[in-house]
């Protein structure tokens, strides 16, 4: 069977080591061969650094480079080099704040798609060596890691907006030469990513054959990230969230990165029987963007948004690489750290104590005839041993019964990958009054399933697998009670510039300032049903705070900055005008959708008074399959609402993909009356524009 399951891995053309077994992988196996012997594995299956890179987990996204100057999110290409001027650069901060925040790496965008290279490289003269900074910060990050116990890798955008060699054939060497340069002196790489991103403005083919043999010729034991893989795909959102159903596995064939991926539902959920071993990796920013912006300051994700992304990636047989952008003193912001720790605090509490452990276990079948396979195994805290079935048994049930009651609210599941990912569908059950009461219904498990419920108290759980794609092999089982959060407040404001705050629990108290002072007890204490007026602007902050059994716990500080309110804003659109007034109704859920002609599209709005403009801001409709997100704009002021002056103009990069509020400052500007124009849309062939929110910069 050993030499069945290693002529299978050969089969497996789609990952890292493919070529070869290697003596490491050979003797894995051959460690716990009496397993292997008996357990056929089933379908596509990971390579030894697929597994290891499935155990990171959780880890660090960095974007950094002359867009943290510049409030872009895509460089033009076009910069000076000087505009890049970090003062303080600190990787070791960097490396200390992710192993802090129980991260296991750090991948960097070393060359985004201005070209702009973190190192200076030999290939290019669009480098930190023409900046006023001339250190090396692939070398020092690299260092960093080490000193950290933290895995490092690298981010290089094919996509280049200023070499001069981009949309020729001699691009591609010019790209491997690059690729080489970093894979050979930044020391061992975990994984390369490869972004999909191309404007077409200047049509470049790239040969990913050619730079993904690149990488297994000089890093074999790193997984490439994109869309396709073939170590790992884009989970189809940068929102950071799997399918609930996510199978690792892909059809990759006749596909590619960029506009050649498989559709959305396919990278988001992966391909049941697919051809190829590709787990899903989740991306998300801890701030709306990808790189640092002093405006995003106050807008770092709440604890809650961050537990819903690790639960909806992690939790979802994903891994979870959460981008914390450096500022442009060269450190991670003191706000992004401090809530990465609040983060690493409550994961700690909730997953310290496995309940489970005092369970009796049983199971409905066991394989017979091997002492390697036992339903022990399900909670002796080794996800490399596990229990299975007999063949061809595929519906099974794991019974945990308790000598008292226990309380739960989190059960984490995982199977034994190595051999394949077969769970179809399972259930959870309690028992409640003498009858077992069903209380989840899900269908894949993976690398690790985690699910989430109120406090559920019971003597026994059982785990009702219904079906599989082979027998089932199951390494953990865990049930832990996470600790109950002090909610953040939620802030609204209106049309009217009217602000109001809610709390999901009555049981908390809301405090907040106006002056830009951080709240605590002694602050102004919110009523509920209170009106705060701020049609003018301006900064609130607030925190709810929980007192039980004399200790006082608090919720991480929400805080809000508030520009001129629309309440006397006149819409003046002649294109889609009767949903015109919702562009500016302070609603992001509703919206200005235009006629369905074709591109351009505008609408102009009466401020009702002349105000010094310094920019605008325009909130994209972020449903699913929305129609008219803008991509392209031009955006126009006047005095009179005749005579226009074109205050800015270009595009909201990677808008499709972060659907999130753009802000664009431009010279300031004495005006009554505003136009927004849209010049092109986000997703090719779509006639209409819409608006969510249009609104104003005077601060």
């Amino acid at each position: 069977m050993l030499l069945i399951y290693l002529f299978y891995l050969r089969k497996q053309r789609n990952q890292q080591c493919y070529m070869k077994i290697t003596p490491l992988l050979a003797g894995l196996l051959a460690c716990n061969m009496a397993i292997a012997q008996e357990i056929k594995p089933y379908g596509a299956l990971p390579s030894k650094a697929q597994l290891e890179w499935n155990d990171m987990e959780y880890y660090m996204f960095i974007h950094f480079g002359p867009n943290t100057f510049t409030n872009k999110e895509w460089g033009h290409g076009d910069e000076d080099p000087k505009v890049f001027n970090p003062t303080h650069v600190d990787a070791r901060q960097w490396a200390r704040t992710a192993k802090l925040a129980g991260m296991k790496g750090i991948v960097l965008t070393a060359k985004h798609h201005d070209g702009f290279c973190l190192w200076p490289s030999k290939y290019s003269t669009h480098t930190v060596r023409e900046s006023m900074y001339k250190g090396d910060i692939l070398k020092e990050l690299s260092a960093a890691c080490k000193e950290y116990g933290l895995k490092f890798g690298v981010y290089l955008s094919p996509w280049d907006r200023n070499h001069p060699d981009y949309g020729t054939p001699k691009y591609n060497q010019t790209f491997v030469n690059t690729l080489s340069e970093v894979l050979s002196n930044y020391g061992p790489v975990f994984e390369q990513w490869f972004d999909g991103a191309n404007d077409g403005t200047k049509p470049q083919k790239y040969d990913f054959t050619l730079f993904n043999n690149t990488v297994h010729k000089l890093q074999p034991n790193a997984v490439i990230f994109s869309d396709v893989g073939p170590g790992c795909r884009w989970v189809g959102n940068e929102n950071g969230i799997a399918g609930k159903t996510n199978w690792s596995t892909l059809n990759i064939k006749g596909y590619g990165p960029g506009k050649d991926a498989p559709a959305q539902k396919s990278l988001n959920e992966g391909v049941e029987d697919g051809e190829a071993w590709v787990p899903a990796e989740c991306d998300v920013s801890i701030r709306p963007g990808w790189f640092y912006s002093p405006d995003t300051d106050d807008k770092v994700k709440s604890i809650q948004e961050l537990l819903t992304i690790y639960y909806g990636s992690v939790g979802r047989n994903g891994n979870l690489i959460l981008n914390v952008p450096v500022d442009r003193d060269g450190v991670i912001h003191r706000n992004d750290s401090t809530r990465l720790m609040e983060m690493r605090r409550v994961l700690d509490a909730t997953f310290k104590n496995n309940l489970a452990k005092t369970a009796i276990v049983k199971a409905s079948a066991t394989r017979s005839n091997n002492a390697a396979v036992n339903v022990s195994h399900l909670i002796d805290g080794n996800s490399k041993t596990y229990w299975a079935t007999p063949d061809n048994v595929t519906d099974a049930t794991i019974t945990l019964s308790f000598k008292q009651p226990v309380t739960f609210n989190r059960l984490v599941l995982q199977e034994y990958i190595a051999l394949g990912q077969r769970v179809k569908d399972f259930t959870v059950e309690v028992m409640e009054n003498g009858t077992f009461k069903e209380i989840a219904k899900e269908t894949t498990i993976g690398h690790k399933r985690i699910l989430q419920f109120p406090n559920t108290t019971t003597k026994e759980v059982r785990i009702h697998i219904l079906d599989a794609k082979a027998c089932p092999v199951i390494s953990e089982v865990g049930l832990y009670k996470a600790p109950v959060l002090v909610s953040q407040p939620v802030l609204r404001r209106n049309r009217q510039g009217e602000v109001s705050m809610v709390n999901v629990s009555t049981d908390q108290h809301i405090f907040y300032t106006l002056d830009g002072s951080m709240p605590d007890a002694t602050s102004q204490r919110y009523i509920p049903g209170q009106i705060i007026p701020m049609a003018k602007g301006g900064v609130i902050r607030a925190v709810s705070l929980n007192e039980e059994k004399g200790k006082v716990e608090r919720s991480a500080v929400t805080e809000a900055i508030y520009d001129v309110a629309p309440a006397n804003w006149v819409p003046l659109a002649t294109d889609g005008a009767e949903s015109a007034a919702r562009a500016i109704d302070g609603n992001t859920g509703s919206a200005w959708v235009s006629s369905n002609a074709a591109y351009p599209h505008e609408l102009a709005v009466d401020l009702s008074e002349v105000l010094l403009l310094k920019g605008f801001t325009y909130t994209p409709v972020t449903k699913e399959h929305a129609p008219g997100i803008i991509y392209g704009y031009e955006f126009y002021t006047s005095m009179d609402g005749k005579e226009w002056k074109k205050s800015a103009a270009g595009s909201f990069a990677n808008i499709r993909n972060n659907p999130v509020m753009q802000s664009v400052v431009f010279a300031p500007t004495m005006a009554r009356y505003i136009k927004l124009v849209g010049t092109s849309p986000a997703v090719d062939g779509d006639q209409q524009a819409s608006i969510a929110e249009l609104g104003i910069i005077t601060k």
